[in-house]
């Protein structure tokens, strides 16, 4: 029963890179939207911040899987 309590606990760490993806994202596109040359300029900064931002998330869903099954 504590397990599946700190699973839940775990998982409010995917809050933060949500938003940040969501952020990230938004930002993104309007830069391309504002300047469409600068799309190739934008591009791998933009999948590598997005990358690490998703990278929490699946940290903080791979730790709940382990206290599930711990």
């Amino acid at each position: 029963m504590d397990s599946n309590l700190a699973a839940g606990l775990a998982m409010i760490g995917a809050i933060g890179p949500g938003i940040g993806l969501g952020i990230g994202f938004s930002k993104a596109m309007e830069a391309i939207g504002r300047n469409p040359e600068a799309a190739g300029t934008i591009f791998v900064p933009y999948i590598l911040g997005l990358a690490l931002t998703e990278a929490i998330g699946i940290y903080c869903f791979i730790i709940s899987i382990i206290l599930i099954f711990t």
